[in-house]
């Protein structure tokens, strides 16, 4: 019965990239996945995905462990436009903290939700060169903005980048823009709470330090 009628890919902006004179979703995520190199995303998320969600590599406590962090993602995702809270997985390689976020990021970015998600190393290199590299200003104009605004910020793998005076006062600013907005984030690490202080204790600001990891602990 509805076969002349068109099928957009965006039923916001029904393809049009603009709703109500503004950018839509879709049009910034397009734009992201430009401009910051983004565009391997859309490959990550074809398989990690709740569709492709396995229990069979887990047992024991392992297993209870990853059946409540599923749980407690699709329960994000489910109450995301009414409940404001933040989710930090840590955990060794392997235990299904990158593939939890990614489920998260797929689910939203089909709800036309801005997502943007970064490993921790390629969040801060594209703010380094979007502060420092004159070259890249311009393509990297707006960055902050969207990083503070977007709907979903994750983070992935942190406490692997390099780590700088320069890298913690840049996270702290982004952890506490976002929760003051009320804006969630996401955050994956294979450090506990004391291997991120030994790990970002590096930079000798240890007042930073204990203030990022007590909002992160307070927030999540």
């Amino acid at each position: 019965a509805d076969y002349l009628e068109p099928v957009y890919e965006c039923p916001l902006c029904k393809d049009t990239g603009y709703v109500n004179n503004h950018k839509c979703t879709c049009f910034r995520q397009a734009e992201i996945s430009l401009i910051y190199e983004q565009s391997h995303i859309k490959e990550l998320l074809e398989t990690d995905n709740f569709d492709h969600l396995s229990y069979e590599f887990y047992q024991g406590e392992d297993l209870t462990r990853f059946t409540n962090a599923v749980k407690e993602c699709q329960n994000f995702v489910k109450n995301f436009n009414s409940d404001y809270h933040n989710l930090f997985f840590y955990g060794t390689v392997g235990t299904g903290k990158s593939f939890l976020s990614s489920c998260i990021a797929k689910e939203l970015i089909e709800q036309g939700k801005l997502v943007i998600y970064f490993s921790s190393a390629q969040l801060f290199e594209t703010l380094s060169r979007s502060t420092f590299d004159r070259n890249s200003e311009e393509a990297a104009s707006g960055i902050y903005e969207d990083i503070y605004e977007c709907d979903l910020l994750i983070i992935d793998d942190l406490g692997t980048e390099k780590i700088s005076q320069w890298a913690l006062e840049k996270l702290y600013t982004i952890i506490e823009n976002r929760n003051e907005n009320r804006l969630p984030i996401i955050i994956t690490t294979r450090f506990d709470k004391q291997g991120l202080i030994e790990r970002f204790s590096q930079s000798q600001d240890e007042q930073l330090v204990d203030a990022i990891i007590s909002k992160l602990y307070q927030m999540c």
